[in-house]
């Protein structure tokens, strides 16, 4: 049988399932709440769902009990998989090299295929909500989107053969994944309603057995494995150990200007990437509860306006990048994402609710910039290792935290000495009084 090397369609296949489940999951958490909290089924039959706008009733106050709880428990949820992921990421993205690029692929599908199983047995079985944390943690270990992504766009950078074709194919993966995420958030809303909850993860399951399928019997591997055999690691320690040291020799042999570069770029990817996405996954609460009150097709409309700001932000890197320098143009897309967030913080009408993608619509640019910028700055060998490995990123955002953690140590060491403050403070109101006198 003849493989193929196109990842695009598992790229859209993945993308689609799990943006198809990403606005479900938090509606499926809040109506379980809130069933729990009303002991009653939560209604939603109109463009308008259950939702209490008179603020003097003990119905609203119980209602933003339950959007504070839904909210915790996704944060609680995000974390719980994001630890382990982000470490099999960076063990299995960049290993890569040695053991091939279709492991990066396979085992997030099968991860999130298990997943998808396991709420649809604890959303038609009415199973304790607890449940999911063991669901995330267990999909965390199989490498979630940071490991799929990691593999994917290192899979588009073996088979190109010049950095223009990179380019090109990069740009449309990033344009498939505004689109197919847009597509799936629209019609959420109308399979949800259409088929609940629970056949709507049969479907996502369904599509990630599809894409199983195509990975493992069409999909052509780009790294011979064979080659890298003899080599291998006898140990998990000595894995670890490889997988680290080429991050590391990266950041020795390199130029001072050039690692300073590269952390900032970094720093400054991961950190945009972190509030963009984390910022856009709480439009589902806010639009569920008071004052817009939106149901599942409303929610859908909204997510799949989305695929607009992929677009124009296609468009506008497209454009920009004939007469501004690469820098200009992710200031232009943060910018614009600000615009957006601050217009949401004070949106109280679906029109308004709606109208928050305008100022948004360059929001996507700042991905494929910084992803070129660094790509521009590295070696072509060492791409798979940080252009192409998102799990890096995560990593570089803990190794950071030591910053502040240093400072408080230095201060804890030196000068903080709570008996020598008291003693400034009060000299300080001495000297005022003396000078009001």
């Amino acid at each position: 049988m003849r493989k193929v090397l196109f990842v695009e369609p598992v790229i859209f296949i993945y993308v689609f399932a799990s943006s198809l489940r990403s606005p479900l999951m938090q509606q499926f958490i809040y109506r379980r709440l809130w069933e729990e909290e009303y002991n009653s089924t939560f209604v939603s039959n109109s463009s308008i769902s259950h939702c209490e706008q008179n603020k003097s009733s003990p119905a609203y106050i119980k209602q933003k009990v339950v959007q504070e709880k839904a909210s915790v428990f996704n944060m609680q949820l995000d974390l719980t998989g994001a630890v382990p992921s982000v470490i099999v990421a960076f063990v299995i993205v960049a290993n890569g090299d040695r053991q091939g690029r279709k492991r990066s692929l396979v085992l997030p599908s099968v991860g999130t295929l298990v997943a998808n199983i396991c709420l649809a047995v604890i959303s038609y079985f009415s199973l304790s909500l607890s449940i999911l944390y063991a669901v995330a943690f267990i999909s965390g270990l199989f490498g979630s989107i940071a490991t799929f992504l990691g593999g994917g766009f290192a899979y588009i950078a073996d088979v190109c053969q010049d950095e223009k074709q990179k380019t090109t194919r990069i740009a449309v993966v990033d344009l498939i994944f505004g689109m197919v995420s847009g597509l799936a958030g629209l019609s959420s809303g109308y399979i949800l309603r259409g088929i609940g909850f629970t056949w709507t993860f049969v479907t996502a399951s369904l599509l990630h057995v599809v894409n199983i399928i195509y990975i493992i019997f069409f999909l052509e591997e780009t790294v011979d494995v064979s080659e890298f055999q003899h080599e291998a690691p006898g140990s998990w320690k000595e894995l670890l150990k490889e997988t680290f040291s080429g991050v590391y020799m990266l950041f020795k042999t390199a130029p001072y200007k050039k690692r300073i570069l590269i952390i900032v770029l970094l720093f400054t990817f991961m950190m945009y990437l972190f509030t963009a996405t984390g910022g856009s996954s709480l439009f589902t609460l806010y639009e569920l509860d008071e004052p817009l009150c939106w149901d599942e097709v409303y929610i859908g409309y909204g997510a799949a306006a989305s695929t607009s700001i992929s677009l124009t932000s296609f468009s506008g890197v497209y454009l920009f990048s004939k007469c501004l320098k690469d820098i200009y143009i992710v200031f232009i897309g943060i910018f614009s994402y600000i615009g957006g967030m601050v217009m949401a913080a004070f949106a109280r009408t679906t029109l308004l609710m709606f109208l928050v993608r305008v100022p948004s619509l360059l929001c996507f640019m700042p991905i494929p910039v910084l992803r070129a910028m660094l790509s521009k700055v590295v070696l072509t060998g060492e791409q798979a290792t940080v252009a192409w490995f998102s799990g890096f990123s995560f990593l570089l955002s803990a190794g950071l935290c030591l910053i502040p953690l240093a400072a408080l140590c230095w201060l804890l060491c030196t000068s903080w000495n709570e008996e020598d403050l008291a003693l400034l403070v009060s000299e300080e109101v001495s000297s005022i009084e003396s000078v009001d006198s």
